[in-house]
């Protein structure tokens, strides 16, 4: 019979995991096996610049928290995986991404973002999306593009009025 204390402990990382999912706008799915200490901790580096983290859990123990989520991922949790979670829904797909082209050992499987299951296609569109900061600059630009010619309309049609 199993040691309640080691059940115990399982749960509570059940829990933890399920909390994380909850908690965050994103998660993703990757294989890290083949990283070198060196590299992994460069990849949480660059993955807590982005208010992301990701863990290794026990593919037995992430399977029974997504089911009780009622998230199925299917054969996507066999061999050895890595999560990465993130408060941004593109943080974390953004850094994978970049960090798995300078590292063959980087391969994004599976992830859910929004409550919506992603694909490998699909992350690769979200990780081609500009960051938070780019977006609100190409709309600020917009933006200020519209009030340049509105500006210059108003300015012609009080010139035109001064003529009369």
């Amino acid at each position: 019979m199993a040691n309640q204390k080691i059940i115990a402990k399982k749960q509570e990382i059940v829990e933890e995991i399920k909390t994380k999912a909850n908690e965050s706008s994103s998660f993703i799915i990757f294989e890290n096996h083949g990283l070198t200490v060196a590299e992994t901790n460069e990849l949480r580096r660059k993955l807590r610049e982005n208010d992301s983290e990701f863990k290794i859990y026990k593919n037995t123990l992430v399977t029974r928290a997504l089911n009780d989520l009622k998230i199925d991922l299917g054969i996507n949790l066999e061999g050895p995986k890595a999560i990465a979670f993130g408060k941004d829904a593109i943080a974390p797909i953004k850094t994978l991404s970049e960090f798995a082209k300078t590292h063959e050992a980087l391969e994004i499987k599976i992830g859910m973002v929004d409550g919506e299951i992603a694909d490998i296609n699909m992350l690769n569109q979200l990780a081609t999306i500009p960051s938070r900061e780019g977006l609100l600059t190409m709309l600020a630009g917009g933006l200020m593009g519209v009030v340049k010619d509105l500006s210059i309309c108003l300015d012609l049609y009080s010139q035109k009025l001064e003529e009369k």
